[in-house]
């Protein structure tokens, strides 16, 4: 487990760690992209539509190689030992940096010294969802059915993932009794949720709004800083009168550490442009992010700000490592 004052002494580190003999011209040969998640899942499909357009930028194609498992941990090893050319790079969410630094006594790799950041390109939140025929609208209604019914399952797409801390953190707050079930992917979880074998889950803003057309989910708050446009008709937890519920996730691009600096340049200034692409910002928002596209020092600064907020989420919610 790494301790709050050796991350932020690390992290001040990081940035420096691209520097370099130089490397030959970029990209010299396929690149492959590691996105956190399985196959089909929003962050594969963003790690392929991302794939697309540099491959056209860069003349080399874009291999989009999903590697799940232990809650994104197989795929951040993977990346971490892979050569520090930017040929292999990581597509990720806060769990695999930022969560399992806190949670986890060992990990095979370290979160800020195996690593470079790239960009992060787009923040968001995850909904808390049930079947549509629930008999709750919103989140009082919720908590009030929980604590008649005395026990209530929900699904995550990993132990220690945001959405398993926030659960954890209503939890203490409302007393209700609510047993967390991990899941490779949200898919699988939704499966459950619909087949009536876990009584809530959680959903990322995209599948809760196609599940929502599709008559089969009732979103019912979305943990963020402010509605989103794509289910513009789903309140925060702050507007339902639930603090603390505001941490934002993200996805952000990581090369392995000690890749040079023009490399990293190279993958920065890339992201950034096709973030800004318009297509490519669609479909973000459609996802329910909002797009970013920053620097790695701005990425470090988000980092190491991060880390002290989950730290003291994680303390408030009273989750350990399992």
């Amino acid at each position: 487990m790494i301790d709050r004052r050796t991350f932020l002494a690390a992290a001040g580190l990081t940035l420096a760690a691209g520097a370099g003999a130089q490397a030959p011209a970029f990209p010299s040969r396929p690149v492959r992209i590691v996105p956190f998640g399985t196959a089909g899942g929003p962050i594969d499909t963003l790690a392929r539509i991302y794939g697309d357009k540099l491959a056209a930028r860069w003349g080399q194609p874009m291999v989009v190689d999903p590697k799940p498992g232990a809650a994104g941990i197989i795929a951040a090893d993977f990346v971490a030992k892979a050569a520090p050319d930017g040929h292999t790079v990581l597509m990720t969410l806060p769990l695999t940096h930022v969560n399992h630094a806190i949670l986890q006594a060992k990990l095979p790799y370290d979160p800020v010294k195996d690593f470079q950041p790239l960009s992060m390109i787009a923040t968001g939140g995850p909904m808390i969802v049930a079947r549509a025929n629930a008999p709750y609208s919103n989140l009082k209604e919720f908590v009030e059915f929980a604590k008649k019914k005395g026990r209530m399952t929900y699904g995550t797409w990993g132990n220690g993932s945001t959405a398993h801390l926030l659960c954890e953190l209503l939890k203490r707050q409302t007393g209700v009794d609510l047993v967390h079930v991990a899941y490779k992917a949200e898919a699988a979880a939704h499966n459950d949720l619909f087949g009536e074998q876990l009584d809530f889950a959680w959903a990322n803003p995209s599948t809760a709004r196609g599940h929502t057309q599709g008559g089969k989910m009732k979103p019912l708050a979305i943990a963020a800083t402010r509605r989103v446009t794509i289910l513009p008709q789903v309140p925060t937890f702050a507007e339902q009168g639930f603090q603390g519920f505001d941490v934002e996730s993200w996805i952000g691009f990581y090369a392995p550490a000690k890749t040079p600096e023009d490399v990293v340049q190279a993958w920065t200034t890339a992201l950034r442009d096709v973030t800004a692409m318009t297509d490519v910002q669609g479909r973000l928002t459609g996802y329910g992010f909002e797009p970013l596209g920053n620097t790695p020092a701005q990425f470090m600064e988000r980092y190491r700000a991060d880390y002290p907020r989950m730290a003291e989420l994680i303390k408030a919610a009273g989750v350990t490592a399992e």
